[in-house]
């Protein structure tokens, strides 16, 4: 049977809360304030903990804070309940290492299925670190081979949904429900400032995965995507994507690597930004855009995109990137066919000077 520790200062939410967890099976423990739960954790070495936030003698993050130093602690799932739910107050909590952050008035559902996900995460982990995870491939060849059909497996019987060109396929500020694989089309993630002015973030395409950092962080998404051309999609439950992570170091590898690259490429993008030239900046973004989508590298290389979207690329105004492709054009840089923009000398544009 599993142990629960509810932390809580409210009697009726403590009370409630212990009568609905015991009558799904757990064994509880309560404690009415922060210092007594905080003992009491190291006496009962529960499996998951869950605790309020503001409460008399020591808050929520006060006992999260002395359980992670604590070697028989510091693992146990936490979960924050709370009647505040502010985003500060949330990020907050996650950055100090809690797994979940559960707002009152909740239901029944809600808790068990927080409770239930958050030990089934930690039993994963468990067992991984017990050296039950798949063996460590020895070359990259085997390496590669066991990431294809881990993601085949993750894609198999998945929804897939089309989306036309400027479909919105999640927006700033939601919370993730799914993470995304990009079966065939063109997107892009940005950001809006006060002023409605977009600034694209990153460009994705075929092979691509969405909105797996928001996920990662469990946290709302930090910018909006939208399908750049008809875009067909799988859409992975977050629940699904967190496990096989957990489950599959090897996996979980490849995701970082790919979050770090992205990281990387919007880092220099904020750099281009701060010190580059228009000229330099458009003509990079071109050379991205070649990067990203080009298929056949001995063909010439030619993409239809709106100034719009290219201004959001470079960060300056719509009038500015199309005087900047007149005057590439005249220098026989590039050719431009309506909204099409023909690369001609991508190895100058790469080297434009600043």
């Amino acid at each position: 049977m599993k142990k629960i520790l509810i932390i809580e200062d409210n009697p009726e939410v403590r009370e409630n809360t212990a009568e609905i967890l015991e009558l799904s099976g757990y064994n509880v423990e309560t404690a009415e304030n922060g210092r007594i739960g905080a003992h009491k954790a190291v006496e009962f070495l529960p499996d998951l903990i869950i605790c309020d936030i503001m409460m008399p003698e020591l808050d929520g993050y006060g006992v999260l804070k002395i359980l992670s130093k604590n070697t028989q602690t510091n693992t146990i799932p936490f979960i924050f309940l709370t009647a505040k739910a502010d985003k500060t107050d949330f990020r907050k909590g996650m950055n100090m290492g809690a797994d979940d952050y559960i707002t009152k008035p909740f239901d029944d559902v809600e808790l068990l299925n927080a409770i239930e996900t958050r030990l089934k995460k930690h039993s994963m982990l468990a067992t991984n670190n017990n050296g039950n995870q798949p063996a460590e491939v020895g070359n990259v060849f085997e390496q590669k081979e066991h990431q294809e059909k881990a993601l085949e497996h993750l894609l198999e019987g998945k929804e897939e949904r089309i989306y036309r060109k400027k479909d919105v396929i999640f927006k700033e500020g939601a919370y993730p429900r799914y993470v995304f694989f990009v079966k065939k089309g063109k997107l892009k993630t940005f950001k809006t400032n006060e002023f409605g002015k977009e600034l694209i973030l990153s460009l994705y395409g075929e092979g691509d995965f969405i909105g797996i950092m928001d996920t990662l962080k469990e946290s709302q998404y930090s910018e909006t995507a939208i399908a750049l051309s008809e875009t067909e999609l799988y859409l992975i439950p977050v629940q699904e994507f967190t496990s096989l992570l957990t489950a599959d170091t090897m996996v979980s590898k490849q995701f970082m690597e790919r979050l770090a690259q992205e990281l990387g490429e919007k880092e220099n993008q904020l750099l281009d930004l701060a010190y580059n030239s228009v000229r330099k900046r458009v003509a990079e973004a071109l050379v991205k855009l070649k990067k990203r989508y080009q298929k056949d590298e001995n063909e010439r290389f030619e993409i239809a995109i709106l100034r719009e979207d290219l201004a959001s690329m470079v960060g300056t105004a719509k009038e500015t990137v199309i005087r900047t492709l007149s005057e590439f054009k005249h220098e026989h840089l590039i050719d431009i066919k309506g909204s099409k923009i023909i690369l001609l000398e991508p190895q100058k544009l790469e080297e434009m000077p600043n």
